[in-house]
């Protein structure tokens, strides 16, 4: 599993790429999916989200995925689960101080971040701590609600929402 995942944040460029055009068809797939139920959607969707992101990232399902954030580095595997960076405690051959013979998730994040266009400056953005509530759900469909919303100028519940 670490192998593929290395072989994810080596190809992150095109990995993100694709995430991309993938998002613009989770957003066109709004109207569907609220037709059909987010709520019923949920689990066929985190399944296979689980499949896919666990065999190329080893995901951890924590439904707040920040991949492109992090040059396809999943910071979930960090033993400290930390989003904004390493720790103190980096070894200098880069790998965790926790687990000695694993590469820091953070260097890995770093060195797919610069095969990325804004990458690193992606990298500098804050990250909210994770919200244990959403541990298991699927992060698309949660992407897909949000800017399919924004898109249409409604809210979750579908009422329009008020100009700002």
């Amino acid at each position: 599993m670490f192998g593929v995942r290395l072989w994810s944040v080596r190809r992150a460029r095109g990995m993100n790429a694709f995430y991309h055009g993938f998002e613009k068809v989770l957003v066109r797939l709004h109207p569907l999916f609220k037709l059909l139920g987010y709520e019923r959607l949920e689990r066929p969707v985190a399944a296979v989200e689980q499949a896919v992101k666990g065999l190329l990232f080893d995901c951890r399902m924590c439904g707040q995925c920040i991949l492109s954030s992090t040059g396809m580095s999943c910071p979930m595997n960090c033993p400290k689960s930390l989003r904004n960076g390493p720790c103190g405690g980096v070894r200098a051959n880069g790998n965790c101080e926790i687990i000695e013979d694993m590469p820091c998730v953070w260097v890995q994040a770093f060195e797919g971040s610069r095969r990325i266009p804004g990458g690193v400056e992606a990298m500098s953005q804050v990250q909210f701590a994770v919200d244990q509530r959403q541990q298991g759900r699927s992060s698309w469909l949660r992407v897909a609600r949000e800017k399919g919303c924004e898109k249409t100028g409604t809210r979750s519940g579908g009422a329009p929402q008020a100009p700002a």
